[in-house]
């Protein structure tokens, strides 16, 4: 793909929605997918009360609606405004307590999962059933919708298209929890084949620092994993 054709995929614009303004991609099809969709907000006239402490709506208690659930609220219980990066909007916007609770903890993985992801880590890569690794730099693309393998050969895996993702460890610390992080396995769709494909990440040991780097890579890819699969059920 060239660079002209790709910075067009990756081009923005500036909308403006009932729930405020979203800087969103110029192609909805290259948009995030780790994005929401923005909800139908529920009817005003289907909610006479506040959906969440049963207050009646007059001319004194005015309804809201959560710009991340679309649901009505009062004041009391919809006035926080908090960021909604998911839904690309560019000013923090109005949402009730239990949304605003999840928005929060996903802010953690914009503000720092993200950049590790975009950084990058060096893994022993090994591909389908294959006997042989290969070094390679794994990051994932600035479109958030690649992930991108750097060594003697270059692979892009789209996100889109991974199915699974299992975390490998091995050990377990005293008093129980889980084991040190070692690698991750994926499974992916590649358009056109049958079948899906495996794709293995093993963290190498050195100790100039890239085994750090990958592990919390590793952590960062998994929190992107949930996020992932919780757009593909809304």
């Amino acid at each position: 793909m060239s660079s002209e054709v790709a910075a067009r995929r990756d081009s923005k614009k500036l909308v403006r929605s009932p729930s405020g303004l979203r800087m969103v991609p110029e192609h909805r099809a290259f948009g995030s997918p780790f994005g929401l969709e923005e909800p139908q907000w529920v009817p005003d006239k289907e909610c006479p009360r506040c959906m969440q402490c049963d207050t009646k709506f007059d001319f004194l208690t005015r309804k809201h609606h959560c710009r991340r659930c679309g649901k009505c609220f009062c004041d009391k219980c919809c006035s926080q405004k908090v960021p909604l990066r998911r839904m690309c909007f560019v000013d923090p916007v109005r949402q009730c307590a239990q949304c605003a609770l999840v928005s929060h903890k996903e802010a953690e993985f914009y503000d720092r999962q993200l950049k590790v992801l975009l950084s990058g880590a060096t893994f022993l890569v090994t591909f389908g059933n294959s006997e042989k690794s290969e070094t390679m730099v794994c990051r994932l693309s600035s479109n958030q919708r690649y992930l991108l393998l750097d060594g003697d050969s270059r692979r892009e895996v789209e996100i889109a298209h991974v199915s699974t993702v299992q975390m490998l460890t091995e050990g377990f610390p005293p008093g129980g929890g889980n084991g040190r992080a070692t690698g991750m396995s994926l499974h992916y769709r590649t358009p056109g084949a049958e079948g899906v494909t495996q794709l293995k990440l093993t963290a190498g040991e050195d100790a100039n620092g890239s085994r750090r780097q990958a592990t919390a890579w590793l952590a960062a890819m998994h929190k992107a994993a949930k996020l992932l699969y919780e757009s593909r059920d809304q």
